[in-house]
């Protein structure tokens, strides 16, 4: 039996999260559609978390001030 540790810790940021992400693959240049997007390359999707990574620390970072 498989474990999935990909689980949200809170269900209700989902909604939040897939449009965070629609946000900044547009502002990378990636066109996402709704529903699935296997068919682009993992170089791209690669930027699309990195840059939600990057912008999430920054916020968190931000707040700290």
């Amino acid at each position: 039996m498989a474990n999935n540790s990909n689980r949200k810790l809170v269900p209700e940021a989902m909604t939040a999260l897939d449009k965070f992400k629609y946000e900044v693959a547009s502002e990378v240049g990636v066109n996402l559609k709704d529903g699935y997007n296997g068919d682009i390359s993992a170089r791209d999707a690669g930027r699309i978390g990195g840059n939600m990574v990057k912008k999430m620390i920054q916020q968190v970072e931000n707040s700290m001030k």
